[in-house]
């Protein structure tokens, strides 16, 4: 196990084998913070969609919380192996890894479309509805390839948008290492989710990447030696970040609209993190305190703060709570290390059977049911799930149109209608040459009709899904209210 092997400065393009690895990784960190996409983030929903009120967090600012619990759980990982670090491959690393780590969890979020995952379900729910229409499908020479690609279509992911972004939208051309760092999930959207009980099935669960992508992610998982279906080591601490960062501040978002007060909120945490437990009694786990102990004084810090009681109970509750999960998240990370350096490590680091996993699962239980379940949020939900729904009506005529017709339009001929032509116009430029691209070495291929309706229902989930909340809900009233 040497995880120096894995830890590199290779990229596709311009690729310096001699360059200096801090120096790349800093350049990495430049890539990605002044990309356009991490930008989009500050108007695209956690929680709330549309939100007004700035102190509620948008995907920029759970991003930013899950960068610095990301770079506190590297530190405590470092600071528990010691010298031990060695042994890894790690002695000479802290330093990378950190910034490796971070900027994966600042990107984690960057292929999710407008109205987060509710988007996602719009999205898949509309292709579900019109894909079957296409003949073109049936007439492939391929079956099986065209079934696998109706399929990939119809199952939109924001975690496999994020590569898509990062390979062929925007081209940041980032090292293979800080690339692998957000895979979180492994499986290709042409391959079946495997059986619960099927070895990696949980790294599978869910698409990790497209077809249009498979190309880039094999020479991703070849040159830093990732088994197919299995996972970079780095992302498993992304994930934790994660987990760790949101559990709480969906939550503290409820608390700040309004939706729950303090008192009442730490009487449903209590009660389900005893019936969750399955304890007795509250072993003092949390540096000498039970989770109630914790809980009940932080609610006594907030009754003695005269001005702002909110933010002082979630303060004491993130001071006694988060420290331990990110001591354990960093020792699932040691105790489990050889299958987190081969990837095969089917869980998360969290996911395990201890009262951190209870506790966790306890913030999660009581956002369903307090918060995501509020007719505030289900109704903004499904204001997103019209938007979408109708943006992607809006396009379809460019869908239905024939491969030549739509060929001739992307050359500057005459190719569609009054419609289509002026739906073509609105593509973003960068977009319909991504699309342009991809078709390249395809042209004297077999089935390229197939790959070029493949690659433009790609261009308009690529237009969509790049929309920020508002720019999605100006662009709806735009072209059905006027």
């Amino acid at each position: 196990m040497d995880f120096s092997k894995k830890i590199n400065a290779t990229r596709r393009y311009n690729n310096n084998p001699n360059a200096n690895i801090s120096d790349q990784f800093e350049s990495d960190r430049g890539r990605i913070i002044q990309s356009a996409a991490i930008r989009r983030l500050q108007q695209k929903t956690q929680v709330f969609p549309l939100e007004r009120n700035s102190a509620v967090r948008s995907r920029l600012t759970h991003s930013l919380e899950v960068q610095q619990t990301g770079r506190h759980i590297v530190r405590t990982i470092f600071k528990k192996l010691g010298a031990d670090a060695k042994q890894y491959g790690l002695d000479t690393l802290e330093r990378e890894i950190e910034s490796l780590v971070e900027m994966s969890c600042l990107m984690h979020d960057i292929g999710n479309p407008p109205f987060g995952h509710f988007g996602e379900a719009a999205i898949n729910h509309w292709f579900n509805n019109h894909l079957d229409k296409h003949v073109l499908f049936s007439q492939a020479d391929n079956k099986m390839l065209s079934l696998q690609i109706k399929q990939e279509l119809k199952s939109f992911e924001g975690n496999a948008q994020a590569f898509r972004i990062i390979f062929n939208l925007l081209k940041l051309n980032l090292t293979y290492s800080q690339a692998a760092s957000i895979l979180k999930y492994t499986r290709c959207g042409l391959d079946m989710r495997p059986e619960k009980d099927k070895p990696l099935s949980y790294l599978k669960k869910k698409v990790g990447f497209y077809y249009s992508e498979l190309d880039d992610i094999t020479l991703l998982c070849d040159h830093l030696e990732v088994k197919p279906g299995h996972r970079f080591p780095l992302a498993y601490l992304m994930e934790a970040a994660d987990d760790i960062s949101y559990c709480l501040a969906d939550i503290e978002d409820g608390v700040e609209k309004g939706l729950l007060n303090c008192k009442h909120l730490a009487e449903l945490l209590k009660s389900t993190f005893t019936r969750l437990s399955n304890e007795e009694s509250d072993p003092a786990f949390l540096k000498g305190k039970s989770f109630h102990q914790a809980v009940d004084y932080a609610l006594a810090r907030a009754e003695k703060e005269p001005i702002n009681k909110t933010h002082e109970f979630f303060v004491w509750l993130r001071v006694q709570l988060i420290h331990p999960l990110v001591e354990h998240a960093a020792s699932s990370f040691i105790d489990n290390i050889q299958h987190v350096y081969d990837g095969d490590l089917n869980r998360a680091l969290l996911e395990d059977d201890s009262l951190f996993h209870q506790m966790i699962s306890t913030f999660k239980e009581v956002a369903i049911k307090y918060i995501f379940s509020t007719n505030e949020v289900e109704t903004k939900e499904l204001q997103g799930y019209r938007i979408i729904t109708g943006l992607l009506d809006t396009y379809e005529p460019l869908l239905l149109m024939r491969t030549e017709q739509f060929q001739n339009m992307v050359s500057g001929e005459k190719g569609g209608g009054l419609i289509e032509a002026r739906l073509f116009k609105r593509l973003p430029k960068k977009h319909l040459k991504a699309y342009q691209q991809a078709l390249l070495p395809l042209a004297d291929k077999p089935d390229f009709k197939l790959h070029e309706f493949y690659y433009r229902c790609r261009l308009i989930q690529d237009n969509i899904s790049g929309m920020t909340d508002q720019y999605a809900l100006e662009e709806y009233q735009n072209l059905y209210v006027g």
